[in-house]
């Protein structure tokens, strides 16, 4: 099918790293050992505790993929199917590093760059033909020949490979992304969905959840075509209607256009651990506090590195049939501090865990163990407790004392109980009466 790429009003590019986290990996391993086997060749994945081999898989190699090894799936599980997977552990500053300097390729392209992950991002392409067209050939016309320049200049300058996918809008082009790979160059435009899209299962449509294509399979729906052509009404009444709404639009190949030019913060921090053994309500007065603490550590330094603070602290597990349960806690305050963090922890832990109606009373065991901490800000509308400003105090200043400040603290909530919030403040930020602004 011959398709006029310029006669469409936008023109999106979607590049993706092929397996970032292995190969980039593997590039720091070929750097540091020189002649070494490269990883990218044999079955080999990132993930978990290399010593325990616990944990997750977080990315795999091509040979990997060849045992069915899946991104996500434990370690342990991983092993079962390749005895001889080569396991090595996560490095995110050569992840960053890398993830960096691709971004920066990418930005010599086109000015409108919207990276949604270290290993992928939206190129916006629209109005630029002009710029390109010397690079057009019959066989490689635009805006094919601009994926073709930057796929190979990120390949042969930085010795990774990605796929590019184009088309119109953002969901299409992701859509052809995740195409054949790796080193590949897909297009997906309106006209290529029949051929292209909609024999695929459903559950390869983006955004489209595991329990949504269940669901959905078990209506008969196998295809993406088949959701395509469904009847709206009953889309709607299965799967709700922002849901069913979704996955029409989707099967039929409409997308956003949107490419916004920013890299969001992030919405939430969050750290997990899979358990070296099965937790149980035996073990659990035992090994759940350095978890806790372990964790609760990592998201702080995080939070403290990022300079901001959170007001949801959340405690997620995993029990021994991998079904996921949370808690999670509301602060009238927001914090960054570890202990802090550890405490709202404990509390959501022992909630979530213990008592009659706790997971081990129904028999679970938990294999995993998650701290996250969400509702984020900069910390600019902390309001400040009477410990706060102690520890605020110059290194000259006397020291107080635990039951003073267990004293401090108790006045503080029967002012703030009585008054309101406001009643507290620090006695930098007063002014005399009459005073002027220096």
């Amino acid at each position: 099918m011959q398709i006029s790429y310029t006669e469409y009003e936008n023109i999106i590019f979607h590049i993706d790293v092929n397996s970032a986290f292995l190969s980039w990996s593997a590039l720091k391993k070929l750097q540091e050992e020189p002649g070494s086997v490269d990883l990218r060749t044999i079955p080999s994945a990132v993930g978990g505790d290399v010593k325990s081999r616990h944990g997750i898989i977080t990315a795999k190699s091509i040979p990997a993929k060849k045992y069915g090894i899946v991104t996500g799936e434990p370690v342990v599980k991983a092993l079962q199917k390749c005895p001889k997977l080569v396991l090595v552990e996560s490095d995110f500053a050569t992840y960053k590093m890398y993830s960096r300097a691709f971004i920066e390729i990418l930005h010599k392209y086109s000015p409108v760059i919207e990276q949604v992950s270290v290993d992928e991002a939206y190129v916006d392409m629209t109005g630029t033909y002009s710029l390109y067209k010397d690079l057009e050939t019959p066989d490689c016309p635009f805006p094919i020949c601009v994926a073709h320049r930057i796929k190979d200049e990120v390949r042969d300058t930085l010795g990774f490979t990605v796929n590019v996918g184009i088309s119109c809008n953002k969901l299409l082009a992701k859509m052809a992304s995740d195409f054949q790979k790796p080193d590949k160059i897909h297009t997906l435009f309106p006209e290529e969905i029949p051929d292209k899209m909609w024999p695929l299962p459903i559950g390869d449509l983006y955004g489209c959840g595991k329990q949504t294509a269940q669901r959905l399979m078990g209506l008969g729906i196998r295809t993406i075509g088949d959701a395509a052509h469904a009847d709206t009404e009953m889309l709607l009444s299965i799967l709700g209607e922002n849901a069913g709404s979704y996955i029409y639009a989707s099967a039929n190949g409409y997308g956003s256009t949107n490419v916004s030019g920013s890299y969001d913060d992030a919405k939430s921090y969050s750290n997990e651990t899979t358990l070296s053994s099965d937790l149980n309500s035996d073990s659990y007065d035992k090994d759940i506090i350095p978890v806790l603490k372990y964790l609760s550590g990592k998201v702080s330094e995080r939070l403290k590195k990022d300079h901001v603070y959170g007001r949801t602290v959340t405690v997620s597990v995993k029990t021994g049939n991998f079904k996921r349960h949370s808690a999670q806690m509301q602060l009238d305050n927001s914090i960054d501090d570890a202990k802090a963090i550890f405490d709202c922890a404990k509390a959501l832990s022992d909630k979530l865990l213990l008592g009659t109606f706790g997971l081990f009373a129904k028999g679970e065991v938990i294999r995993l163990v998650g701290v996250g901490v969400t509702k984020l800000d900069d910390g600019s509308y902390r309001q400040m407790s009477l410990f706060d400003m102690m520890e605020e105090k110059s290194d000259n200043a006397p020291s107080i004392d635990t039951e003073k400040m267990k004293k401090l603290d108790a006045m503080t909530e029967k002012l703030t109980g009585a008054y309101g919030k406001g009643i507290i403040k620090k006695a930098s930020s007063l002014k005399p009466k009459g005073s002027k602004e220096q």
